[in-house]
């Protein structure tokens, strides 16, 4: 049987998904609607930016090192630093990417030292957060009158 997806082709969804994030980050107003707006009581996006941040490389430094460093992350004060910081991890996934192990992603892991579960599934929460904290990002944008980034255009 083949893979669903290649590792290439999985990358690739995990960039597109990235990059709008990275646009919706770009979409708030200023730094004070990033760093402080909230609605319902959920987190301000700067906040929410700095989990997507704690979570991708370290999440994929334990797939490729099997060792999962949980990294404290400092919210970013600004759109121009997380946007830095982003950008700085994007890389650094795409880095780490290409060293995952052959067979790893049916390996299972304690992630993080909490969860257990296989690997490719440690891949996924990874992803599945991003999507979850981006569309409170656009559920924000919509309350400040922005228009958030059109949700299929991943380019």
């Amino acid at each position: 049987m083949s893979p669903v997806l290649t590792r290439e082709q999985a990358l690739e969804h995990w960039q597109g998904h990235r990059r709008l994030t990275r646009r919706t980050i770009e979409a708030f107003p200023s730094d004070e609607a990033f760093t402080t707006f909230s609605v319902g009581g959920m987190r301000p996006f700067a906040e929410l930016t700095k989990e997507l941040l704690h979570v991708a490389v370290p999440s994929l430094q334990g797939i490729v090192t099997r060792e999962w460093p949980w990294l404290p992350e400092e919210a970013p004060a600004t759109k121009a630093e997380a946007l830095e910081r982003w950008d700085v991890a994007t890389a650094e996934i795409n880095r780490l990417f290409p060293q995952i192990p052959d067979g790893r992603f049916d390996e299972v892991d304690r992630v993080f030292g909490q969860w257990e579960m296989p690997v490719w599934a440690a891949l996924f929460y990874a992803i599945d957060n991003e999507v979850h904290h981006r569309a409170q990002g656009f559920v924000y944008l919509r309350a400040l009158g922005v228009e958030p980034p059109a949700f299929p255009d991943r380019s």
